[in-house]
């Protein structure tokens, strides 16, 4: 069965809208290999409308344009992209389709289909949000950029539900930004502060 991994850029207070506003000075060549990694070496995308729409009004532009991202944006558009909307649009790039159905049947189906790589998600919120509670999604990478940005989307709302996570890998970059991959988990053992309290350090005799 194939695996679905998500990438988000998200800041230190969790936002991860318009993240074009606020992460570019923290773009470098580990963020490079990092995002290479995982969208650059799918032959699937699973986007959200808002994603592919931004993805589709920029990429196919610049691979046209030739110039020095003209090769990951080949990439991109060589890709399969599965694009998750609840009503009809426009599909103007090239290996684009719209998925059909329930989302939870179609992406199960999605999974078991032939395939030697990932299917990566970027960006697309709510898609990321209902695959986690779902089940399906295998892992989630956070590039964690050293910023407050103060306002915007967060990934994980107030008032939902926990989402118990673990951590398979952590890596630290230059610029400060940490490229972090969690796992779905199973929930928390039960545990009080008579538990915890017996952590605390001890005076040295």
């Amino acid at each position: 069965m194939r695996k679905i991994v998500a990438e988000l850029f998200i800041s230190l207070d969790g936002v991860v809208e318009a993240p074009d506003q606020w992460h570019f000075p923290y773009y470098n060549a580990e963020m490079g290999a990092a995002v290479d990694a995982v969208l650059g070496r799918a032959d699937t995308l699973l986007l959200g409308r808002s994603t592919y729409e931004g993805f589709a009004g920029v990429w196919p532009g610049r691979e046209a344009a030739g110039g020095e991202d003209a090769p990951f944006a080949a990439t991109l558009g060589d890709a399969r992209k599965i694009v998750v909307s609840s009503r009809p649009l426009e599909l103007p790039w090239r290996n684009s389709e719209r998925l059909t159905g329930d989302l939870v049947e179609a992406v199960t189906a999605l999974k078991r289909e032939p395939g030697g790589t990932p299917i990566a998600i970027s960006g697309s919120v709510s898609v990321v949000r209902q695959l986690l509670a779902a089940g399906l999604l295998d892992e989630l990478q956070l590039l964690v950029h050293p910023i407050v940005v103060g306002k915007g989307m967060r990934l994980f709302p107030e008032g939902a539900p926990p989402v118990p996570l673990e951590l398979l890998s952590a890596q630290t970059f230059e610029t400060g930004v940490l490229n972090l991959f969690y796992a779905p988990a199973g929930p928390a053992a039960p545990a009080s502060y008579d538990e915890a309290k017996t952590h605390l350090p001890r005076p040295a005799q």
